[in-house]
Protein backbone atom coordinates (compact mmCIF):
# COMPACT_ATOMS: atom_id res chain seq x y z
CA UNK A 1 0.00 0.00 0.00
CA UNK A 2 1.85 3.54 -1.38
CA UNK A 3 -1.13 5.49 0.27
CA UNK A 4 -2.72 5.56 3.26
CA UNK A 5 -5.38 8.43 5.01
CA UNK A 6 -7.58 10.67 3.75
CA UNK A 7 -5.14 13.24 3.30
CA UNK A 8 -4.29 11.58 -0.51
CA UNK A 9 -7.20 9.37 -0.15
CA UNK A 10 -10.37 12.24 0.04
CA UNK A 11 -8.53 13.75 -3.08
CA UNK A 12 -8.87 10.21 -5.03
CA UNK A 13 -12.11 9.05 -3.87
CA UNK A 14 -13.43 12.29 -5.50
CA UNK A 15 -12.70 11.41 -8.89
CA UNK A 16 -15.72 8.87 -8.43
CA UNK A 17 -18.09 11.06 -6.09
CA UNK A 18 -17.63 8.86 -3.03
CA UNK A 19 -18.46 10.71 -0.05
CA UNK A 20 -15.94 11.94 2.08
CA UNK A 21 -15.08 13.29 5.30
CA UNK A 22 -13.88 17.53 5.63
CA UNK A 23 -10.04 16.76 5.53
CA UNK A 24 -7.74 19.72 5.84
CA UNK A 25 -3.92 19.71 6.04
CA UNK A 26 -1.19 20.76 8.57
CA UNK A 27 -0.93 23.78 6.68
CA UNK A 28 -4.52 24.67 7.76
CA UNK A 29 -4.92 28.90 9.78
CA UNK A 30 -5.86 28.12 13.37
CA UNK A 31 -8.81 30.15 12.07
CA UNK A 32 -9.43 27.12 9.46
CA UNK A 33 -9.21 24.35 12.25
CA UNK A 34 -11.73 26.73 14.69
CA UNK A 35 -14.08 26.69 11.57
CA UNK A 36 -13.65 23.09 10.62
CA UNK A 37 -15.20 22.13 14.42
CA UNK A 38 -17.38 24.37 14.44
CA UNK A 39 -19.12 22.50 11.17
CA UNK A 40 -18.76 19.09 12.77
CA UNK A 41 -18.73 19.69 16.40
CA UNK A 42 -15.72 17.81 16.72
CA UNK A 43 -12.41 16.71 14.90
CA UNK A 44 -9.80 14.27 14.63
CA UNK A 45 -6.00 14.54 14.60
CA UNK A 46 -4.58 11.78 12.60
CA UNK A 47 -0.41 11.46 11.79
CA UNK A 48 0.39 11.08 8.06
CA UNK A 49 2.67 8.36 7.40
CA UNK A 50 4.45 7.16 4.03
CA UNK A 51 3.26 4.17 3.21
CA UNK A 52 0.33 2.28 5.06
CA UNK A 53 0.74 1.98 8.82
CA UNK A 54 -2.11 -0.11 10.86
CA UNK A 55 -3.11 -0.05 14.39
CA UNK A 56 -2.87 3.73 14.78
CA UNK A 57 -5.67 4.27 17.12
CA UNK A 58 -4.72 1.23 19.46
CA UNK A 59 -1.74 3.23 19.68
CA UNK A 60 -3.27 5.75 20.83
CA UNK A 61 -2.28 7.84 17.37
CA UNK A 62 -5.13 8.96 17.19
CA UNK A 63 -6.03 12.55 18.33
CA UNK A 64 -9.82 14.01 19.09
CA UNK A 65 -10.65 17.35 19.92
CA UNK A 66 -13.72 19.45 20.45
CA UNK A 67 -11.71 23.29 20.97
CA UNK A 68 -8.83 24.44 19.17
CA UNK A 69 -6.58 24.43 21.94
CA UNK A 70 -6.55 20.66 22.46
CA UNK A 71 -6.39 20.86 18.47
CA UNK A 72 -3.32 22.38 18.55
CA UNK A 73 -1.58 20.05 21.50
CA UNK A 74 -2.71 17.02 19.52
CA UNK A 75 -0.87 18.89 15.99
CA UNK A 76 2.09 19.34 18.24
CA UNK A 77 1.73 15.76 20.14
CA UNK A 78 1.41 13.80 16.59
CA UNK A 79 3.23 15.67 13.81
CA UNK A 80 6.35 13.47 14.08
CA UNK A 81 4.92 10.54 16.40
CA UNK A 82 6.95 7.13 16.14
CA UNK A 83 5.12 3.86 15.70
CA UNK A 84 5.72 0.34 15.80
CA UNK A 85 4.04 -2.14 13.78
CA UNK A 86 5.48 -5.09 13.82
CA UNK A 87 8.86 -5.18 12.57
CA UNK A 88 8.95 -1.85 11.43
CA UNK A 89 9.46 1.62 13.03
CA UNK A 90 7.82 4.15 11.51
CA UNK A 91 7.86 8.09 11.95
CA UNK A 92 5.17 10.60 10.63
CA UNK A 93 5.65 13.62 8.67
CA UNK A 94 2.84 15.85 9.43
CA UNK A 95 -0.87 15.62 10.16
CA UNK A 96 -4.68 15.90 9.09
CA UNK A 97 -7.66 17.46 10.99
CA UNK A 98 -10.68 15.36 9.51
CA UNK A 99 -14.19 16.38 10.50
CA UNK A 100 -16.25 13.87 12.79
CA UNK A 101 -19.02 12.02 10.66
CA UNK A 102 -21.86 11.17 13.63
CA UNK A 103 -23.12 7.67 12.61
CA UNK A 104 -24.44 4.32 13.81
CA UNK A 105 -23.20 1.94 11.28
CA UNK A 106 -20.01 1.52 10.33
CA UNK A 107 -18.84 -0.42 7.05
CA UNK A 108 -15.53 -2.29 6.28
CA UNK A 109 -15.08 -2.28 2.21
CA UNK A 110 -12.13 -3.77 0.26
CA UNK A 111 -11.21 -4.74 -3.13
CA UNK A 112 -8.11 -6.96 -3.52
CA UNK A 113 -6.32 -9.46 -6.11
CA UNK A 114 -7.50 -13.41 -4.72
CA UNK A 115 -5.29 -16.14 -5.22
CA UNK A 116 -7.78 -18.35 -4.10
CA UNK A 117 -10.22 -17.25 -6.25
CA UNK A 118 -8.03 -16.02 -9.37
CA UNK A 119 -10.04 -12.91 -9.74
CA UNK A 120 -10.63 -9.11 -8.18
CA UNK A 121 -12.58 -9.88 -5.29
CA UNK A 122 -14.76 -7.81 -2.71
CA UNK A 123 -14.52 -7.94 1.00
CA UNK A 124 -17.36 -6.28 3.16
CA UNK A 125 -19.14 -6.23 6.32
CA UNK A 126 -21.74 -4.10 8.16
CA UNK A 127 -19.53 -4.34 11.68
CA UNK A 128 -16.25 -2.23 10.40
CA UNK A 129 -13.91 0.11 12.13
CA UNK A 130 -12.58 -2.94 13.88
CA UNK A 131 -10.19 -5.69 12.57
CA UNK A 132 -12.09 -7.74 10.43
CA UNK A 133 -10.54 -10.90 11.07
CA UNK A 134 -11.83 -10.59 14.95
CA UNK A 135 -15.12 -10.92 13.34
CA UNK A 136 -16.91 -14.44 12.29
CA UNK A 137 -17.23 -15.75 9.17
CA UNK A 138 -21.16 -15.65 8.67
CA UNK A 139 -20.33 -11.94 9.49
CA UNK A 140 -18.04 -11.23 6.76
CA UNK A 141 -18.76 -11.36 2.87
CA UNK A 142 -15.82 -12.44 0.61
CA UNK A 143 -17.09 -12.23 -2.79
CA UNK A 144 -15.18 -12.59 -5.79
CA UNK A 145 -16.40 -10.67 -9.24
CA UNK A 146 -15.50 -10.58 -12.67
CA UNK A 147 -12.81 -8.15 -13.92
CA UNK A 148 -14.94 -7.21 -17.13
CA UNK A 149 -18.04 -6.74 -16.14
CA UNK A 150 -17.22 -4.79 -12.72
CA UNK A 151 -18.70 -4.61 -9.74
CA UNK A 152 -22.40 -4.33 -10.18
CA UNK A 153 -24.97 -3.66 -7.60
CA UNK A 154 -26.31 -7.04 -7.56
CA UNK A 155 -23.69 -8.39 -6.06
CA UNK A 156 -23.09 -5.63 -3.07
CA UNK A 157 -26.70 -6.17 -2.63
CA UNK A 158 -26.64 -10.38 -2.26
CA UNK A 159 -23.40 -9.77 -0.20
CA UNK A 160 -25.26 -7.85 2.61
CA UNK A 161 -28.55 -9.70 2.61
CA UNK A 162 -26.38 -12.76 3.41
CA UNK A 163 -24.57 -11.25 6.33
CA UNK A 164 -27.54 -10.12 7.54
CA UNK A 165 -27.21 -6.14 7.15
CA UNK A 166 -29.72 -4.37 8.16
CA UNK A 167 -32.09 -3.03 5.49
CA UNK A 168 -31.61 0.23 5.35
CA UNK A 169 -27.98 0.21 4.71
CA UNK A 170 -28.43 -1.75 1.56
CA UNK A 171 -29.76 1.02 -0.85
CA UNK A 172 -26.99 3.69 -0.02
CA UNK A 173 -24.03 1.13 0.13
CA UNK A 174 -25.67 -0.36 -2.99
CA UNK A 175 -25.29 3.29 -5.19
CA UNK A 176 -22.26 3.85 -3.80
CA UNK A 177 -19.82 1.07 -3.19
CA UNK A 178 -19.35 -0.07 -7.16
CA UNK A 179 -18.18 3.35 -7.89
CA UNK A 180 -14.95 2.04 -5.78
CA UNK A 181 -13.97 -0.58 -8.21
CA UNK A 182 -14.23 2.10 -11.41
CA UNK A 183 -11.49 4.33 -9.16
CA UNK A 184 -9.02 0.80 -8.73
CA UNK A 185 -10.23 -0.36 -12.53
CA UNK A 186 -9.16 3.07 -14.18
CA UNK A 187 -6.10 4.33 -12.48
CA UNK A 188 -4.11 1.05 -11.50
CA UNK A 189 -4.67 -0.47 -8.38
CA UNK A 190 -3.86 -3.36 -7.14
CA UNK A 191 -5.69 -3.34 -4.13
CA UNK A 192 -8.17 -0.79 -2.43
CA UNK A 193 -9.54 -0.68 1.51
CA UNK A 194 -11.61 2.03 3.04
CA UNK A 195 -12.11 1.27 6.59
CA UNK A 196 -14.94 2.51 8.37
CA UNK A 197 -17.62 3.57 5.87
CA UNK A 198 -19.64 5.71 8.59
CA UNK A 199 -23.49 5.86 7.56
CA UNK A 200 -24.63 9.10 8.23
CA UNK A 201 -28.01 10.33 8.88
CA UNK A 202 -29.25 13.06 6.26
CA UNK A 203 -32.33 15.89 7.53
CA UNK A 204 -34.66 13.51 5.64
CA UNK A 205 -33.78 10.58 7.63
CA UNK A 206 -31.70 8.94 4.54
CA UNK A 207 -28.48 7.06 5.10
CA UNK A 208 -24.98 8.45 3.23
CA UNK A 209 -22.04 6.46 3.19
CA UNK A 210 -18.91 8.55 4.11
CA UNK A 211 -14.92 7.42 3.62
CA UNK A 212 -13.80 7.95 7.01
CA UNK A 213 -10.19 6.15 6.23
CA UNK A 214 -8.62 4.90 2.83
CA UNK A 215 -5.59 2.84 1.86
CA UNK A 216 -4.36 1.53 -1.64
CA UNK A 217 -1.80 0.52 -3.87
CA UNK A 218 -1.00 0.71 -7.02
CA UNK A 219 0.52 -1.67 -10.28
CA UNK A 220 4.03 0.60 -10.99
CA UNK A 221 3.89 -1.03 -14.04
CA UNK A 222 0.15 0.21 -14.85
CA UNK A 223 0.38 3.87 -16.07
CA UNK A 224 -2.94 4.71 -15.95
CA UNK A 225 -2.14 5.49 -12.29
CA UNK A 226 0.32 8.60 -13.57
CA UNK A 227 -3.01 10.34 -14.49
CA UNK A 228 -3.18 11.20 -10.82
CA UNK A 229 -0.24 13.14 -10.57
CA UNK A 230 0.49 12.06 -7.18
CA UNK A 231 3.49 13.23 -5.40
CA UNK A 232 6.70 10.83 -6.71
CA UNK A 233 7.91 10.00 -2.58
CA UNK A 234 4.62 8.08 -2.10
CA UNK A 235 6.46 5.52 -3.98
CA UNK A 236 9.81 5.93 -2.19
CA UNK A 237 8.40 4.20 1.13
CA UNK A 238 10.86 1.57 2.79
CA UNK A 239 13.04 1.13 -0.31
CA UNK A 240 16.33 0.42 0.39
CA UNK A 241 18.73 1.95 -1.58
CA UNK A 242 19.73 -1.20 -3.60
CA UNK A 243 16.27 -1.80 -4.66
CA UNK A 244 15.71 1.92 -5.93
CA UNK A 245 19.10 1.44 -8.04
CA UNK A 246 17.60 -1.77 -9.83
CA UNK A 247 14.42 -0.01 -10.05
CA UNK A 248 15.61 2.77 -12.32
CA UNK A 249 16.41 0.16 -15.25
CA UNK A 250 12.60 -0.99 -15.08
CA UNK A 251 11.69 -0.89 -18.89
CA UNK A 252 9.38 -3.31 -21.36
CA UNK A 253 12.49 -5.85 -21.97
CA UNK A 254 13.11 -7.97 -19.07
CA UNK A 255 11.92 -7.86 -15.37
CA UNK A 256 14.00 -6.68 -12.82
CA UNK A 257 12.01 -6.78 -9.55
CA UNK A 258 13.89 -6.81 -6.29
CA UNK A 259 13.30 -6.96 -2.74
CA UNK A 260 15.59 -7.13 0.24
CA UNK A 261 14.95 -10.09 2.51
CA UNK A 262 17.72 -10.49 4.66
CA UNK A 263 20.92 -7.61 4.58
CA UNK A 264 23.11 -10.25 7.04
CA UNK A 265 22.49 -12.84 4.51
CA UNK A 266 25.01 -15.09 2.91
CA UNK A 267 23.41 -16.52 -0.38
CA UNK A 268 23.14 -13.73 -3.27
CA UNK A 269 20.63 -15.90 -5.67
CA UNK A 270 20.27 -13.38 -8.85
CA UNK A 271 16.69 -16.22 -9.78
CA UNK A 272 14.87 -15.80 -13.12
CA UNK A 273 10.93 -16.88 -13.24
CA UNK A 274 8.19 -16.35 -10.27
CA UNK A 275 7.62 -19.37 -9.81
CA UNK A 276 11.22 -20.52 -9.16
CA UNK A 277 12.08 -17.60 -6.70
CA UNK A 278 8.83 -18.70 -4.57
CA UNK A 279 10.77 -21.84 -4.18
CA UNK A 280 14.20 -20.82 -3.78
CA UNK A 281 13.40 -17.83 -0.85
CA UNK A 282 11.22 -20.27 0.99
CA UNK A 283 14.01 -23.38 1.12
CA UNK A 284 16.84 -20.62 1.38
CA UNK A 285 15.51 -19.12 4.35
CA UNK A 286 17.16 -16.07 6.19
CA UNK A 287 20.62 -17.08 4.33
CA UNK A 288 18.81 -15.66 1.17
CA UNK A 289 20.00 -12.24 0.38
CA UNK A 290 17.73 -10.92 -2.00
CA UNK A 291 14.38 -11.96 -3.68
CA UNK A 292 14.46 -11.22 -7.51
CA UNK A 293 12.97 -12.27 -10.99
CA UNK A 294 15.04 -11.20 -13.80
CA UNK A 295 13.46 -13.09 -16.65
CA UNK A 296 11.39 -11.93 -19.67
CA UNK A 297 14.50 -11.98 -21.90
CA UNK A 298 16.36 -9.12 -20.42
CA UNK A 299 18.99 -7.57 -22.67
CA UNK A 300 22.70 -8.10 -22.27
CA UNK A 301 23.78 -4.50 -21.06
CA UNK A 302 20.20 -4.84 -19.29
CA UNK A 303 21.11 -7.96 -17.71
CA UNK A 304 24.71 -6.87 -17.08
CA UNK A 305 23.85 -3.77 -15.01
CA UNK A 306 21.55 -5.14 -13.15
CA UNK A 307 24.33 -8.30 -12.16
CA UNK A 308 26.65 -5.08 -11.21
CA UNK A 309 23.93 -3.66 -8.96
CA UNK A 310 23.49 -7.15 -7.12
CA UNK A 311 27.53 -7.63 -6.92
CA UNK A 312 28.58 -3.89 -5.80
CA UNK A 313 25.47 -4.09 -3.01
CA UNK A 314 26.02 -7.92 -1.54
CA UNK A 315 29.18 -10.22 -2.80
CA UNK A 316 31.65 -8.93 -0.55
CA UNK A 317 29.35 -10.70 2.25
CA UNK A 318 28.16 -13.67 -0.10
CA UNK A 319 29.68 -16.96 0.60
CA UNK A 320 27.55 -18.47 -2.65
CA UNK A 321 26.64 -17.36 -5.40
CA UNK A 322 23.82 -19.14 -6.89
CA UNK A 323 22.45 -18.27 -9.97
CA UNK A 324 19.10 -19.94 -10.88
CA UNK A 325 15.80 -20.69 -12.70
CA UNK A 326 13.56 -23.02 -14.41
CA UNK A 327 13.33 -23.90 -17.85
CA UNK A 328 12.81 -20.91 -19.85
CA UNK A 329 10.70 -20.55 -23.27
CA UNK A 330 12.30 -17.23 -24.17
CA UNK A 331 15.09 -16.17 -22.15
CA UNK A 332 18.37 -16.55 -23.93
CA UNK A 333 20.37 -18.03 -21.46
CA UNK A 334 23.79 -17.77 -23.23
CA UNK A 335 23.06 -13.82 -23.38
CA UNK A 336 22.18 -13.25 -19.83
CA UNK A 337 24.83 -15.74 -18.49
CA UNK A 338 27.42 -14.01 -20.45
CA UNK A 339 26.13 -10.40 -18.91
CA UNK A 340 26.33 -12.05 -15.44
CA UNK A 341 29.93 -13.18 -16.24
CA UNK A 342 31.12 -9.79 -17.87
CA UNK A 343 29.50 -7.99 -14.77
CA UNK A 344 31.48 -10.71 -12.38
CA UNK A 345 34.57 -10.58 -13.87
CA UNK A 346 34.47 -5.77 -13.99
CA UNK A 347 33.40 -6.20 -10.31
CA UNK A 348 36.84 -7.71 -9.34
CA UNK A 349 38.95 -6.18 -11.45
CA UNK A 350 36.95 -2.71 -9.85
CA UNK A 351 36.59 -3.40 -6.32
CA UNK A 352 39.20 -6.72 -5.71
CA UNK A 353 38.64 -10.58 -5.66
CA UNK A 354 36.42 -12.04 -3.19
CA UNK A 355 35.91 -15.39 -2.05
CA UNK A 356 32.85 -16.94 -3.61
CA UNK A 357 31.14 -20.43 -4.68
CA UNK A 358 29.08 -20.59 -7.68
CA UNK A 359 26.14 -22.60 -8.11
CA UNK A 360 24.12 -22.52 -11.36
CA UNK A 361 20.79 -24.13 -11.88
CA UNK A 362 19.22 -23.06 -15.79
CA UNK A 363 17.36 -24.49 -18.59
CA UNK A 364 16.44 -22.65 -21.87
CA UNK A 365 17.73 -21.65 -25.41
CA UNK A 366 21.71 -21.21 -25.84
CA UNK A 367 22.09 -23.02 -22.46
CA UNK A 368 25.36 -25.01 -22.82
CA UNK A 369 27.00 -21.67 -24.87
CA UNK A 370 25.73 -19.86 -21.52
CA UNK A 371 27.34 -22.26 -19.00
CA UNK A 372 30.60 -22.79 -21.08
CA UNK A 373 30.55 -18.68 -20.90
CA UNK A 374 29.82 -18.67 -16.95
CA UNK A 375 32.53 -21.84 -16.41
CA UNK A 376 35.07 -19.96 -18.25
CA UNK A 377 34.47 -17.12 -15.82
CA UNK A 378 35.21 -18.77 -12.88
CA UNK A 379 37.74 -20.30 -14.24
CA UNK A 380 39.33 -17.23 -15.38
CA UNK A 381 38.79 -15.92 -11.72
CA UNK A 382 39.84 -18.95 -9.87
CA UNK A 383 35.99 -19.65 -8.48
CA UNK A 384 34.65 -22.84 -7.60
CA UNK A 385 31.52 -23.55 -8.98
CA UNK A 386 28.70 -26.44 -9.91
CA UNK A 387 26.47 -26.71 -12.46
CA UNK A 388 23.01 -28.29 -12.69
CA UNK A 389 20.58 -28.48 -16.10
CA UNK A 390 17.21 -28.52 -16.47
CA UNK A 391 16.33 -32.38 -15.74
CA UNK A 392 17.59 -31.52 -12.02
CA UNK A 393 15.46 -30.94 -9.49
CA UNK A 394 15.32 -27.54 -8.46
CA UNK A 395 14.82 -28.01 -4.95
CA UNK A 396 17.63 -30.63 -4.40
CA UNK A 397 19.88 -28.24 -6.00
CA UNK A 398 18.43 -25.56 -3.74
CA UNK A 399 19.30 -27.99 -0.79
CA UNK A 400 22.84 -27.87 -2.42
CA UNK A 401 23.87 -24.30 -2.69
CA UNK A 402 22.45 -24.17 1.24
CA UNK A 403 24.77 -27.13 1.89
CA UNK A 404 27.72 -25.33 0.15
CA UNK A 405 26.55 -22.12 2.41
CA UNK A 406 27.04 -24.29 5.63
CA UNK A 407 30.56 -25.54 4.20
CA UNK A 408 31.95 -22.10 3.59
CA UNK A 409 30.62 -20.81 7.05
CA UNK A 410 32.56 -23.51 8.38
CA UNK A 411 35.81 -22.85 6.94
CA UNK A 412 35.61 -23.59 3.58
CA UNK A 413 35.27 -19.48 3.16
CA UNK A 414 39.34 -19.60 3.98
CA UNK A 415 40.02 -22.70 2.41
CA UNK A 416 38.86 -20.69 -1.24
CA UNK A 417 40.75 -17.70 -0.03
CA UNK A 418 43.79 -19.42 -0.10
CA UNK A 419 43.18 -20.97 -3.40
CA UNK A 420 42.35 -17.77 -4.63
CA UNK A 421 45.50 -16.52 -2.90
CA UNK A 422 43.33 -14.15 -1.31
CA UNK A 423 45.95 -12.26 2.01
CA UNK A 424 43.14 -11.53 3.87
CA UNK A 425 40.07 -13.29 3.29
CA UNK A 426 36.42 -11.66 4.35
CA UNK A 427 34.59 -13.35 7.06
CA UNK A 428 31.16 -13.37 7.34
Amino acid sequence: MQIAGMHQGARLLRYVNFPTAEVIGADASDDAIQALIDRHGSIFIKPIFRGAVGKKGKAGLVGRAVDLATALAEKERLFFAQHRHGDSLVKANGVTFEGGVPATHEIYFSISDSTIYRAPTMTLTHLGGVDIEDLSPGQVATVPFDALTGLKAFVVANALTDIGAPRELISPLVQHLPKLWELVHHYGMTALEVNPIRMQRGRDGRLTPVACDFKCGFDRDDHRWERLDLPAHLFADDASAFEREVNTLRTHQGQSDVFVLNPHGTVLAPTFGGGANSLVTEMLGDAAIISTDFGGNPPYEKMKQVAAICYRHWLKQSNVLFIVGGKSNNTDIYETFRAMGDALREHFSQHGSTPLYVVVARGGPNLVRGMGALAETCDSLGLPYRQFGFDSAMSEVVLYARKVDTWMRGGGREAVAQAMRLAEPVRC
